[in-house]
């Protein structure tokens, strides 16, 4: 199938390349980096043709997040999570739709989802107050989505919980500056946001369980099939898109980087049969885990495009694949980046950036392993895995 985003994204991936140092530098992605990504159509490709997005397939989506970050780890890494918000904010209520959209289509939805606010209820609304970290490409965008719990008039938490996502402008909320300093990764500027008595209208907060269950979509009556998806599906699509990305562009660099490489003992790199070895076995694991994500969003698609919904059993299994491609595909690079040699450690030398971006992105809260294999494993048994925190990253 064509894919216009795919294409123009090739035909610019020199100019993404180049910005790499220049969005670390910065810590943000460079004002020129930003701009090949609108004019692209990367943060579109999820977004309702209504406000001049593209509606694409999930799968192309998850391919042109790869090539991205295969240029520039930060870039794709933004493209991948700003992305997913026009996915999200299409089932959102209309009126929050015109007021992000409705002069401007390329308007940047920022997050986190983290619920780490307080929604107290007053007449017409709530108010609004907390603090979260890891707010990617946030320097870019005019708006956020940010998650959330309910509480009772008191400002108590709601026992059991309730979470939400809440949509706010930007001047409601301020952007921590020097809030992001970290190791790899550096040009996604994932800073800090903190949001202190902020009054919010009923229409800008969803209910997070309506866009876990589907029900949110359905109600929107939006008709193409990818708005169906399970949150758990679609959210983590372009982080781990951009990982392995990520992996496939270190990848590439190591491969020219040992084409003429001659090591210490004398040996040249390409009559080293250990090293060609561990470089054809890095590749095919790169690759596979390419498959494993790109194979597990299309059959995802394939049920909810037949008018069916994702059972948890299933999105059990597709969160388990998906972390375990970001794993596999990482581990691979490690095991390319030790036979790359001393100078690959050099600032000067892409291959230390893709390595120290890949291991940021695995560090993500999607790709914790522990409770998604443990309650996938419960579901292949025929075991009803408990209620509670094991089950809210599914």
């Amino acid at each position: 199938m064509a894919n216009p985003v795919l294409d123009a994204v090739v035909e610019r991936a020199e100019e993404i390349r180049a910005l790499g140092p220049a969005n670390e530098s910065l810590g943000r992605l460079d004002d020129q980096a930003a701009k090949v990504l609108r004019e692209t159509g990367a943060v579109r490709m999820l977004q309702p043709k209504k406000y001049g997005g593209l509606e694409l397939h999930p799968r192309e989506f998850a391919e042109t997040v790869m090539e991205i970050a295969s240029c520039d780890g930060s870039t794709g890494w933004v493209s991948g999570v700003v992305g997913v918000h026009p996915w999200e904010m299409a089932m959102a209520d209309p009126r929050v739709q015109e007021e992000v959209w409705g002069e401007d289509p390329d308007t940047w939805i920022a997050s986190p989802y983290a619920p780490m606010g307080l929604l107290r209820p007053v007449d017409g609304g709530y108010v609004f107050n907390g603090h979260w970290q890891f707010s990617s490409g946030t320097d870019h965008c005019d708006w956020i989505f940010l998650g959330a719990f309910l509480a009772d008039e008191k400002g108590e938490r709601l026992n059991p919980p309730r979470s939400a996502h809440v949509i706010l402008p930007r001047s409601d909320y301020e952007i921590v500056a020097d809030s992001w300093d970290v190791v790899g990764l550096r040009g996604t500027g994932s800073k800090d946001v903190i949001v202190k008595d902020a009054f919010v209208p009923d229409h800008r907060v969803i209910d997070y369980q309506r866009v876990v269950d589907g029900s949110l979509a359905e109600e929107a009556g939006l008709a193409n099939p990818m708005y169906r998806l399970p949150f758990s599906a679609a959210f983590p699509l372009g982080i781990t898109s951009a990982v392995i990305g990520i992996c496939e562009g270190a990848l590439a660099h190591h491969l020219a980087y040992q084409r003429d490489r001659v090591q210490i003992t004398g040996t040249a790199v390409r009559d080293d049969p250990y090293v060609l070895y561990a470089v054809s076995e890095a590749a095919a694991e790169i690759a596979a885990s390419r498959a494993a994500l790109l194979d597990n969003i299309s059959s995802l698609y394939d049920v909810v495009a037949a008018g069916e919904r994702v059972g948890f059993e299933r999105r059990a299994v597709g969160r388990r694949t998906q972390a375990r491609a970001a794993w596999r595909a990482v581990r691979a690079v490690d095991e390319i980046v030790a036979r790359s040699g001393g100078n690959a450690m050099r600032v000067s030398n892409p291959i230390q950036r893709f390595w120290r971006d890949a291991h940021t992105g695995l560090a993500h809260a999607i790709h914790v392993t522990g409770s998604v294999f443990h309650v996938a494993a419960l579901t292949d048994i025929g075991v009803e895995p408990p209620q509670g925190p094991m089950r809210s990253m599914i």
